[in-house]
């Protein structure tokens, strides 16, 4: 037993035990904290439902199968987050986040980690990871850059017009979207939005992404807009590819523009 799995353990059972009564059942296993080391006491489940037959994205479907691992409080698909497969439950006795991604053995192939295999019939899921290689999806440096400055300016308008908790929300939105994953691969790790954070960046690092974050009033949400585009932009010239397409022109301008905002 792992570090800080006892909680979780009588869930697991369960899960497995309804697994291996089922004939289509192929493989359970579980992905994020637990696949990278990091369960707490405050983690949810991620786990990967491997069946014969496809379950998803039939909500009663998958809801129904999710009630045999223990008693189901609330649940909804993960439309969400561009993923109709994953559902999102909350279980009972003990008080449990669970996400399971319901994969046929094909669907199993394309994944962005290598999942803890908790069990499995004759070794298929084995033997999918060793034909297979799991690949996070990277983080576009154009595609980011082609919209920075538009979401600038919009951020400026909406502290403009006196929308300051409009202009909160969106820059928390550019943290998780865009310096939370630079943030992370200037430190060797993975785009994962602003994911524990606290604990992996430097404390430099932290500071400056500390600073994005403002008060509901126009100083601070200026200063707090100023301080993300000056992360973005350092972070972007230390870690982009050259082939990177800077607009240098857009930059200039919506930094100029912010300034009147300020006044």
């Amino acid at each position: 037993m792992i570090a800080h799995l006892s909680p979780f353990q009588p869930f697991i059972d369960s899960a497995i035990n309804v697994c291996c009564q089922d004939p289509e059942a192929i493989g359970l296993a579980a992905g994020g904290s637990w696949a990278s080391g990091e369960l707490d006491a405050y983690s949810d489940l991620d786990l990967v439902l491997v069946l014969s037959r496809k379950v998803a994205p039939d909500t009663e479907q998958m809801q129904v199968y999710a009630s045999r691992f223990g008693p189901l409080l609330a649940s909804f698909r993960g439309d969400h987050v561009g993923e109709p497969r994953l559902l999102i439950a909350l279980y009972e006795s003990p008080l449990l986040h669970v996400d399971i991604k319901f994969l046929t053995p094909d669907e199993f192939y394309e994944r962005v980690e290598n999942p803890v295999i908790l069990w499995e019939r004759d070794q298929l899921l084995t033997s999918i990871l060793e034909k297979s290689v799991a690949v996070y999806p990277p983080f576009d440096f154009q595609w980011t850059e082609d919209r920075f400055w538009v979401w600038m300016h919009y951020a400026a308008l909406k502290i403009g017009r006196g929308e300051f908790f409009e202009a909160m929300d969106f820059l928390s939105f550019i943290r998780n979207m865009v310096l939370g994953p630079l943030l992370h691969l200037n430190h060797n790790g993975l785009p994962r939005g602003v994911r524990r954070a606290e604990t992996t960046f430097r404390s430099g690092d932290l500071e400056r992404l500390q600073k994005t974050v403002a008060s509901p009033n126009r100083a601070s949400l200026c200063q707090s807009l100023t301080e993300a585009m000056n992360l973005y932009a350092d972070l972007r010239d230390k870690l982009a590819p050259v082939t990177l397409i800077k607009n240098r022109k857009a930059q200039t301008i919506v930094t100029e523009y912010l300034t009147t905002i300020h006044q």
